[in-house]
């Protein structure tokens, strides 16, 4: 729809469509109410005539701003943007505008965005919340709320389960011969690096290989790279990374020194965001932020629907993609 033209209003569209005002209404606000059929004619209808319905109107006369909010921790982190654009193709279905949030991985902007937000929307997606637990239920507790990979009992949550992928990629790096590792971590409070650590020292412990770790508190190339000499420091032969871009921030500290990879030393990700882009390509655990950017909006638009919060636990799970960075180690 490119414009309202002067003086075309919902009874214009409801004649057009051959359907009542309230179905135009509903069309837009709730267009599970009515057929896909319906919602399509009455969508074609408006945008021949240039009708826009009136979000502010339809604040006013019933409370609900048609906005929904979305909240990340890094959005130049490659793994957000296919997440955020699956989660506002899935919000337009619905005719939902997406407000986005970003809170450079700092609990108390985070905070304050959901406060910020509070007045203009109706519901909230919060992405790998660096959030307490008692903060997010105190959220949760005053509008409908949906966490994507962060396990909170009681909040609907979608969660992609990196411990099979990462699983998969320290018996990888047994089979080729390593017998020291290091995971490189993420943030502290998040889930998903909490959950990475575990799948690795298990995994490890099972087949007989030594893990250390070695912080990186951000998940960024620079962290990466500044890690190496930590990473060297442990005598491990391969790293398993928080991410890929921490990832590829180690593949350059250790090529800087000089050594080959994979030759002498193993690197893999997580999240499959850049494998394919790095030199040589990162071998990395699979990627599912598309499905859990739609997952997420789709929950919360039933919640927004039905006024009801379920407990749903909804598991993405993943896989190892095996690239250059791990094929053709030379046991030492």
């Amino acid at each position: 729809m490119t414009g309202r033209k002067d003086g075309v209003t919902i009874s214009d569209v409801a004649a057009a469509a051959g359907v009542a005002r309230s179905s135009v209404s509903r069309a837009f606000t709730r267009p599970d109410m009515l057929s896909p059929e319906t919602v399509a004619r009455i969508k074609e209808a408006a945008e021949r005539l240039g009708y826009v319905p009136n979000h502010t109107a339809r604040a006013l006369s019933t409370g609900r701003h048609g906005n929904v909010a979305l909240i990340v921790p890094d959005v130049a982190n490659p793994f957000f943007p296919p997440l955020i654009r699956a989660a506002q193709s899935e919000a337009e279905r619905f005719d939902f505008c997406v407000f986005l949030g970003n809170t450079d991985e700092d609990p108390r902007q985070e905070d304050k965005l959901l406060g910020r937000f509070a007045g203009q929307v109706e519901g909230v997606v919060l992405v790998s919340s660096r959030l307490s637990d008692a903060q997010i239920r105190a959220h949760a507790a005053m509008r409908p709320l949906v966490l994507v990979n962060r396990d909170v009992e009681g909040i609907p949550r979608i969660l992609i389960d990196s411990a099979p992928g990462v699983s998969e990629a320290v018996r990888h790096l047994a089979e080729i011969g390593h017998r020291k590792i290091v995971y490189v971590s993420g943030p502290p409070t998040s889930w998903s690096n909490k959950q990475r650590r575990a799948a690795v020292r298990n995994s490890a412990a099972k087949l007989g290989i030594e893990v250390e770790t070695v912080a990186a508190p951000v998940p960024s190339y620079e962290a990466g790279k500044e890690a190496v000499g930590a990473i060297l420091k442990t005598g491990a032969t391969a790293a398993v990374a928080f991410d890929d871009l921490t990832a590829q921030g180690i593949l350059a500290g250790l090529i800087e020194r000089g050594i080959a990879i994979p030759k002498d030393f193993s690197v893999v990700g997580c999240d499959d965001v850049l494998g394919a882009a790095t030199y040589p390509s990162l071998t990395t655990v699979s990627n599912r932020s598309v499905e859990a950017g739609t997952v997420a909006l789709s929950l919360l638009m039933q919640m927004l629907q039905t006024g009801i919060a379920h407990d749903v636990r909804h598991m993405l799970g993943t896989h190892l993609v095996i690239r250059n960075t791990t094929t053709g180690f030379v046991k030492k």
